[in-house]
């Protein structure tokens, strides 16, 4: 009997917070800019840790860590996470801290403590209701790519100046720098557009040379 009221009292408390939560979001709207809730932050949690298998939890890294290894997913993560992850996985970025959620700081234990499997998991198929897209086929357990992007994960604490700086270098590029680059090769190529010469004006006296 006393864990039927137990477990009564703690719907009932559910049911109110969840109801609170709710009035306060049909006030407010759903806009991007807001925080999530304390409620909505618990709830994400279980529902991240649900979403992720026991099979592929328990994955282990098939790929051996290496120099090599982190070079190519320095690269492959400045090229394709860095626009909303930002190069040192701090989610500092334009787009980053207008999703919602806000780009999580990988560097930290909520992401540090998920196994390989799940940190895997989620970059092959991604998050339901935030930002994060599925990258892999579904099914895919032994995509290389996303495997070594693992090991990156594991290793952005460690991240020198001058690697953040090549990894600048290879994010992508955006329209105008793109177009300022097409620019400076035309004009580096001799095709800049020739300066117009004057043309005379006939209203002007001739000009005559004094001696």
């Amino acid at each position: 009997m006393r864990i039927r009221s137990l477990l009564l009292w703690f719907l009932a408390a559910v049911f109110v917070a969840a109801t609170a939560t709710g009035l306060w979001i049909v006030r407010r709207g759903f806009s991007a800019r807001d925080e999530p809730s304390w409620v909505e932050k618990v709830i994400a949690r279980r529902v991240r840790a649900f979403a992720v298998p026991a099979r592929a939890r328990a994955a282990k890294n098939p790929v051996s860590v290496t120099p090599e290894v982190l070079k190519d997913a320095r690269a492959h993560f400045a090229d394709h996470c860095a626009v909303c992850h930002a190069n040192d996985g701090s989610g500092q970025t334009t787009i980053g801290q207008n999703l919602y959620p806000k780009a999580l700081d990988m560097r930290l234990d909520d992401t540090q403590r998920l196994t390989d499997g799940e940190l895997y998991y989620i970059i092959q198929n991604g998050i339901r209701l935030t930002g994060m897209p599925a990258w892999g086929k579904e099914g895919d357990e032994n995509d290389e790519d996303s495997w070594k992007l693992v090991h990156f994960i594991r290793h952005l604490s460690e991240l020198t100046a001058a690697q953040l700086k090549d990894m600048k270098g290879q994010n992508p590029k955006t329209p105008d720098e793109i177009e300022e680059e097409r620019q400076d090769e035309e004009f580096l190529r001799g095709s800049a557009a020739p300066e117009t010469p004057a043309v005379p004006n006939p209203a002007a006296p001739p000009h005559t040379h004094k001696h």
